[in-house]
């Protein structure tokens, strides 16, 4: 079997299988801040879209009529979130990307974390 682009392990915790072993023991730490009541809802691999679908219409030419219809130009571009929670006390959505050294200089996910805090006005926390 070939080893990971990134070096990291798969581990599987609770049930689930995370990307990376930090990945899994920072949901540890965060499954304890939601049983503590320091956060809420916490969810995995949330995804958010910064680039919307772009969409045409075109004609089809049926045996008795015409029919417009409509056909994907361009998929939406997506950034798919590690963790999204609820601060308790501040009412405060925290986006979190757990990131090694490495997979930081990735120039997709930097576009993409920026394009999150430039359209949607959501910054993202990386751990």
């Amino acid at each position: 079997m070939r080893p990971n682009k990134y070096l990291n392990k798969k581990t599987e915790v609770e049930g689930i299988t995370f990307d990376s072993k930090k990945e899994a023991s920072y949901w540890l730490y965060l499954r304890q801040l939601e049983k503590n009541g320091e956060i809420s809802n916490l969810r995995r691999q949330v995804s958010f879209e910064v680039i919307p679908a772009v969409y045409g219409e075109r004609v089809v030419r049926l045996k008795t009529k015409e029919k417009r219809e409509s056909y994907c130009i361009q998929r939406a571009a997506c950034y798919v979130a590690d963790f999204v929670y609820i601060e308790t006390a501040t009412g405060k959505q925290v986006v979190v990307d757990v990131k090694s050294p490495i997979t930081r200089k990735n120039a997709e996910y930097r576009l993409k974390k920026k394009m999150m805090l430039a359209f949607n006005g959501i910054e993202v926390t990386e751990i």
